[in-house]
């Protein structure tokens, strides 16, 4: 499973940033049976766009062939695109790796599924 954290750092030991479409970064993360790896950390191109930055920065990790994502808020267009690429939201805060590990041990069932 491929998540992307909104962050405002680019490490794992960063904050995650509650606005979506304008964070700093977006962590790239892939997760296998338990594990997970950070595997990117991206500048979000959408942060300093004048208007459309939530639908921006949903296109952005649509490329990326992001499965979820975990932030603090999604305004509704953004959360429009992402839907429309099936990407699942989380709601996360504080430190990246904590809202990610809670969110592995919340999925084990699911990426276990996954696996099969």
């Amino acid at each position: 499973m491929k998540i992307a954290i909104s962050s405002k750092g680019k490490t794992l030991d960063s904050e995650i940033d509650e606005r979506f479409g304008r964070c700093a970064q977006f962590l790239i993360v892939e997760t296998s049976a338990g594990q997970a790896e950070l595997v990117e950390a991206m500048p979000n191109e959408a942060a300093s766009r004048a208007g459309g930055a939530g639908p921006f920065a949903a296109k952005q990790l649509a490329e990326k062939k992001v499965d979820c994502v975990i932030t603090g808020e999604v305004g509704p267009h953004a959360q429009e695109v992402l839907d429309q690429f099936g990407i699942r939201i989380y709601k996360g805060a504080g430190k990246a790796s904590e809202a990610l590990e809670a969110f592995i041990k919340e999925n084990e069932g699911d990426s276990k599924e996954e696996d099969r």
